[in-house]
């Protein structure tokens, strides 16, 4: 997604400051975003910007490239905790953090929960974006659209807990179930993009649509099973501001500091309330409008205006600004803005905050034959696998949907296997259902290894699906 307007019609020539090297810096941008200037660092012929900020920009524009940051972030976390100096992972992490004014204490908790309470709400506020832009004005708009991979996002979290559930039944930890329910989205996307030439493109967004969907499911587990001793009158106020919010984008109030501010005490609030303080970035998200305020054409009228004007003011800039950047929705833009920090910067500290486990011989063993460890594993391998496929086909069995053609139950499967990979989510709820227990790191090291089992064994199959559809083909393109 680009954060530049792309106003349909011949390209205009590269005005005088464009020089080749910006449109070289031009060609690792996005599809349909105009190039860097060379007024720009980036489109600059400097040394730095030739062998680092154009292969920066590059490998953050590909789409395995978040994956590959959270996966760097994982192996510090685990080498650094299991390194002579390991004893300071903990200690980092548990520092403690007060925020207060005299004697009003407004947070007081250590870094590794300023990390799962506070900058995780942001995570979650742009999954909300995604969530309203997809029952707005994207795939979740058609319930017979969704219905496939809603069904399938139901299975994909049913059968998982189930697992869990029957390796944990009568024992302490059986508060983990929650745990194998999650797909991760970059992860699964990352993994797929690698494949994408050996796969319908339907596949993708199935899966896509799917763990959207498994972000509803997961979101109102965490709120409703992931809380305790709720206070009502915290949770009053938290209701209330958002009201508040959806009444003054109703006369659209368009100031963000507005909104800005009371967001914040909407969080701050949630957090006082005993439900999960993230559960406030998901509200705040659903509740950003999804519809832009003009069309494209009146967008195209405004900048055709500008043009056309003998001579342009700071004014009549600003004016143009506002139509131009009104004919795409708040939530489009605010996803768009927000989305390199939480994949780039948020989501890679909360892996290195949450994903440390002592991998020794004797921790390895006892996970091994730990039920929470077997439980999850299972839960995400063969319980995703098993969930996600069985339900969809079970629904084009029923009739409510179908598989579209060129689509087969390989690549399903192989789509239901890479649901498997619940990397974020899952050591999210992991952190909230067993709070640093032992337990905890057992679960942990049943995540990661099945998401590793996961990420392999999806392409694996995924790959074949593609070359027997291939060989299908074949036939018919030699008649």
């Amino acid at each position: 997604m680009s954060n530049d307007l792309n106003i349909e019609g011949d390209a205009d020539p590269a005005p005088p400051a464009l020089d080749a090297h910006a449109q070289e810096a031009g060609e690792h941008r996005k599809a349909g975003s105009p190039p860097d200037s060379g007024l720009t660092f980036i489109g600059r012929n400097s040394a730095l910007a030739r062998t680092v900020g154009r292969p920066l920009l590059h490998f953050l524009h590909i789409e395995t490239s978040a994956g590959i940051l959270l996966l760097v972030a994982t192996a510090a976390a685990l080498i650094w905790v299991n390194s002579p100096i390991g004893d300071s992972y903990s200690h980092f992490w548990h520092a403690p953090i007060e925020i207060a004014v005299s004697d009003f204490v407004i947070f007081d908790e250590d870094l590794h929960g300023f990390v799962n309470d506070a900058l995780m709400a942001l995570f979650f506020f742009v999954v909300g974006l995604e969530i309203k832009r997809e029952m707005v004005t994207g795939r979740l708009r058609r319930p017979r659209d969704a219905m496939l991979p809603a069904v399938a996002a139901l299975g994909g979290m049913a059968v998982p807990a189930l697992i869990y559930v029957g390796f944990n039944l009568g024992g302490d930890n059986l508060n983990g179930w929650g745990v194998p329910m999650a797909t991760d989205i970059a992860f699964a996307m990352g993994v797929v993009s690698l494949v994408a030439k050996w796969i319908p493109g339907w596949l993708r967004l199935y899966l896509l649509t799917l763990a959207i969907v498994d972000d509803i499911f997961a979101i109102l587990v965490i709120a409703v099973f992931y809380s305790s001793d709720i206070s009502l009158g915290w949770l009053g106020l938290a209701a209330l501001l958002c009201v508040l919010i959806a009444a003054l984008t109703r006369i659209r109030v368009w100031q963000w500091p507005v909104y800005m501010i009371i967001g914040v005490v909407v969080w701050w609030a949630t957090l006082n309330s005993g439900i999960h303080a993230t559960i406030a970035g998901v509200a705040l998200g659903l509740l950003t409008p999804a519809r832009p305020l003009q069309r494209d054409f009146d967008a195209r009228a405004m900048a055709l205006w500008l043009n056309e004007k003998p001579s342009i003011s700071v004014t009549d800039i600003r004016r143009a600004n506002f139509g131009i950047s009104e004919s795409r929705s708040v939530a489009e833009r605010l996803e768009v803005a927000l989305h390199p920090y939480v994949s780039y910067l948020i989501v890679p500290v909360f892996a290195l905050a949450n994903a440390g486990v002592v991998l020794s011989g004797d921790s390895l063993r006892a996970a091994a034959t730990s039920p929470v460890t077997i439980g999850v594993a299972l839960g995400l391998l063969l319980g995703k696998t098993a969930g996600v496929s069985g339900f969809t086909l079970l629904a084009t069995r029923l009739g409510l949907s179908s598989l579209p053609a060129g689509v087969s139950r390989l690549h399903v499967v192989g789509a239901a296997i890479v649901a498997g990979i619940g990397f974020t989510v899952a050591l999210f709820v992991t952190a909230l259902a067993f709070d640093g227990s032992a337990a905890g790191d057992e679960a942990k090291i049943g995540v990661l290894a099945a998401s590793f089992v996961a990420a392999v064994a999806g392409l694996i199959v995924l790959r074949l699906a593609g070359l027997r559809s291939l060989a299908a083909l074949a036939p018919a393109r030699r008649a």
